[in-house]
């Protein structure tokens, strides 16, 4: 399950539906990949109680509501990295090519 829980993960690959627990909670997903549908559940059942241990609050909703805001922040700073990774990649690229072709028409003139 997404926690330490009593029942483990249940497949049913004819529908491809798997049951999971997320904070005590029981909830019965369908996807095309139930290992990807258990690590997602596993990971949102640890946020959430992460925040339950910090904030100490016992309304699920609540908790529900900031452990997803941790992971749109996770999200958002990830994917700022990511953008910035990119662009210095295109950069890159851009600057090789214009050596590249520096290289060439030098080449060009020479030969």
């Amino acid at each position: 399950m997404a926690s330490v829980t009593k029942h483990p993960p249940l497949k049913d690959p004819s529908n491809n539906a798997v049951r999971v627990e997320i904070f005590d909670q029981a909830y019965n997903l369908r996807g095309s990949d139930a290992e990807y549908i258990i690590k997602l559940a596993e990971y949102v059942d640890s946020k959430m109680r992460a925040v339950a241990e910090q904030t100490h609050t016992v309304d699920t909703a609540r908790l529900a509501v900031l452990a997803a805001l941790n992971i749109a922040d996770e999200y958002h700073l990830l994917k700022r990295t990511g953008d910035t990774g990119a662009t210095e990649y295109l950069q890159r690229a851009h600057h090789l090519s214009r050596a590249l072709d520096e290289v060439l028409e030098d080449k060009r003139r020479a030969g």
